[in-house]
């Protein structure tokens, strides 16, 4: 049976860090006297990897980028929205996290296998998404497109076996051997359903802790490298400085 794909991209966060009048999703590269924002490029990813419906989870806040991207016909899918609404618990939270942002779209991702990449991220090569798509088996649940990092302590890092089987995920380290990190998931209904009992019936919040729960319990994890590939996060001035160097030369 076909499987039926579905972009996620998480774009709640308020972005406080850097203090910018605009979305941190929207944040320009320009190349060539053209304009693309960097939330672009992941848009790019999936389509690229041939998904026509992509749902962006919000704030309340977000209504530049919604307006920048529309219904997504201007980029060859289908664009929907889903706000993230406030946590209710002992202390409400407008910023409930990465876990319950990729669970307010379960309305629309139930069934489906979700590729899901970050708003804020830059990877390269561009069809990444349809590389590690095609390394899968059938009976992969969950596949990690993985890149090396030098900052550990930033990101998920990744411990594989020697067949690229995912044993652990170990949340930003501030010291590892390990040097692989996740930069994006494509994962099936089983794991869709495995994260809403976490999120919506048990109240558990911390992502990294959720799929390595699901590890435990034998559910499986693929680990897929990008060889010669390039993962930038913006999320610090210190790398929007590597962003300009790559993106805004030549």
């Amino acid at each position: 049976m076909t499987e039926e794909l579905i972009g996620l991209i998480p774009a709640a966060g308020k972005g406080v860090r850097l203090g910018l009048p605009y979305p941190k999703e929207l944040y320009p590269v320009i190349r060539n006297n053209h304009y693309k924002p960097i939330s672009q490029f992941v848009v790019d990813n999936l389509t690229n990897a041939g998904l026509k419906h992509i749902v962006f989870v919000v704030n309340e806040t977000k209504h530049q980028l919604m307006g920048y991207f529309g219904n997504g016909i201007r980029f060859g899918c289908n664009i929907s929205y889903v706000v993230q609404e406030m946590v209710e618990g002992k202390t409400k939270s407008t910023s409930p996290g990465l876990a319950h942002a990729l669970d307010s779209a379960y309305h629309l991702t139930a069934g489906k296998t979700v590729f899901f990449g970050m708003a804020d991220t830059l990877m390269q090569p561009g069809d990444i998404f349809k590389r590690i798509y095609e390394a899968s088996t059938p009976d992969d649940e969950v596949i990690f497109g993985m890149f090396t990092t030098e900052r550990p302590e930033k990101f998920g890092m990744v411990r594989l076996d020697g067949g690229n089987r995912v044993l652990e995920i170990v949340d930003k380290p501030k010291q590892t051997t390990l040097t692989e990190m996740w930069g994006c998931i494509i994962w099936r209904p089983a794991f869709t359903e495995y994260l809403h009992r976490c999120v919506f019936e048990e109240g558990i919040s911390d992502f990294a802790k959720i799929m390595n729960d699901a590890i435990a319990g034998g559910m499986k994890f693929r680990g897929v490298h990008m060889q010669d590939g390039t993962y930038i996060d913006l999320g610090t001035y210190e790398e929007i400085a590597d962003l300009d160097r790559k993106y805004r030369e030549g």
